[in-house]
């Protein structure tokens, strides 16, 4: 039985491109041969989501080579595609002259945002108007005919369309239906809205963030947003796992709120068994010593001496090897205690020196230790350079474009960027006629109701 309900589960997902519809799309229907060797290949991924923490999880559900359907507004799309600048501009045009009077011309934005650019490969977008009947009726067929459907709205406001999970598993018992919310669906903050500073300062982590004797300050990107991205990515491969084995999908109610309790780790167990409050230590760790960044004469680096050992080797390319005998510093304890006046001293060879200067002294020392980089020289760096961290990829419209690629290196699957961030509705009609096998009528009722929008693109 388990081995058949697979089998019809694939053949679902890789439902047959008709002749007419192969003729019409060739340029874009390349879906199938483009997943072929992902380990997810044959999933389908229906994508209810916007702005960061949905669209990260759904990208990286695509480089692992399922097909993603991303649904957008049929005139604004996903939010972040007016984010910007910075913008990439387009090189090509983008009206077509060659479709029919169901297709219009696409909406103009300044060009593609990096922040949308920057979440949103290895997707198909098709623009679908959930406020309609027609609208409707496209996605509640689009997730009879999906593995996973991902959403990020306040809980309840998906059943007011009938696209909450009860009503979908009864379409589709197997679907596994992800929630991403500020909150989570039960609670008394269940029905407010969550954005990842707000979640931030709510559950701890820029409370600790920040130095010392300042305020409170956000971390420089989305982490919030983007590790429950991770989160929801894992759970929706157990729950793929497990239904291998009952043949049901089942509901995951995931929160940044959640996500953002689980991230302070170490630090909420001090509190948890310990009692200790927590505060901000700046670049400086509480229990280790030294374990920061220092200054240099033009520019800042990062130490890390996490054992006597460390400690110790650092010391002698400083050329103080006395310092480990010194009583406030023969362990960590004794330097955890004695913080300052160990590094005032380290600074004081240190700001003496110049950056470069520093790297070639612990060049080969076993100690962990990094410049303070900026993002460009992020990029530049030669091991990013060696491991082929960032991705090209030619967009229809807006030319080359550069991506962060996948993070791991799978040795025996094709994980990596096959497919440019889709311009919005550019998959609309392939999806509607080799998904869902849409007649000619179909599309032109569900297109002339305004549930669904065909733009025309050359």
């Amino acid at each position: 039985m388990r081995h058949r309900l697979l089998a019809l589960a694939t053949r679902r997902a890789r439902a047959p491109v008709s002749m007419l519809s192969r003729a019409r799309h060739h340029s874009t229907d390349s879906t199938a041969k483009d997943t072929a060797a992902g380990p997810l290949a044959g999933i389908r991924v229906l994508d209810l989501t916007r702005i960061l923490a949905g669209p990260y999880c759904t990208m990286l559900l695509g480089d692992l080579g399922a097909q993603v359907i991303k649904v957008e507004h049929p005139t604004r799309g996903d939010d972040t595609r007016a984010w910007g600048p910075p913008f990439k501009l387009y090189e090509h045009q983008l009206a077509g002259t060659n479709r029919g009077p169901l297709h219009k011309d696409p909406p103009l934005f300044p060009g593609e945002s990096a922040y949308y650019l920057c979440v949103n490969r290895n997707k198909q977008s098709i623009a679908v108007d959930m406020k309609t009947d027609e609208g409707r009726r496209i996605l509640i067929d689009l997730a009879r005919n999906s593995d996973v459907l991902v959403e990020n709205y306040v809980p309840g406001k998906l059943a007011q369309y009938g696209l909450s999970y009860e009503e979908l598993r009864e379409v589709n018992p197997r679907l596994v239906y992800a929630s991403i919310t500020g909150y989570g669906s039960t609670g008394p903050y269940s029905g407010r809205p969550g954005y990842d500073v707000i979640i931030e300062a709510e559950a701890g982590l820029m409370h600790i963030t920040g130095e010392e004797d300042g305020g409170p300050v956000k971390v420089g990107v989305a982490v919030t947003d983007i590790m429950t991205g991770l989160y929801v990515h894992g759970a929706i491969m157990a729950a793929l796992i497990s239904r291998a084995s009952t043949g049901r999908g089942q509901h995951l109610d995931a929160s940044l709120l959640q996500t953002q309790v689980s991230m302070l780790a170490n630090i909420g167990s001090n509190y948890l068994i310990g009692g200790v409050e927590a505060q901000r230590w700046g670049t400086r760790h509480a229990s280790i010593a030294p374990y920061q960044v220092f200054g240099t004469k033009d520019g800042s680096i990062c130490i890390g001496a996490g054992n006597n050992k460390q400690f110790s080797s650092l010391c002698h390319r400083l050329r103080q090897p006395w310092l480990p005998d010194d009583p406030r510093f023969r362990t960590n304890s004794d330097r955890v205690k004695n913080r300052t006046e160990l590094v005032a001293i380290i600074n004081q060879t240190l700001s003496a020196m110049t950056t470069e200067e520093v790297l070639a002294m612990l060049e080969g020392c076993g100690l962990p230790y990094g410049p303070v980089n900026s993002v460009a020289q992020t990029f530049a760096h030669p091991q990013v350079l060696a491991r082929r961290v960032v991705r090209e990829i030619e967009h229809p419209f807006a030319g080359k474009i550069r991506v962060a690629g996948p993070a791991v290196e799978y040795s025996e699957s094709a994980v990596d960027v096959r497919l440019p961030p889709p311009m919005l509705g550019q998959h609309t009609e392939l999806v509607l006629r080799s998904v869902l096998g849409y007649s000619d009528q179909q599309i032109e009722r569900a297109v002339s109701s305004g549930g669904a929008t065909m733009y025309n693109y050359k």
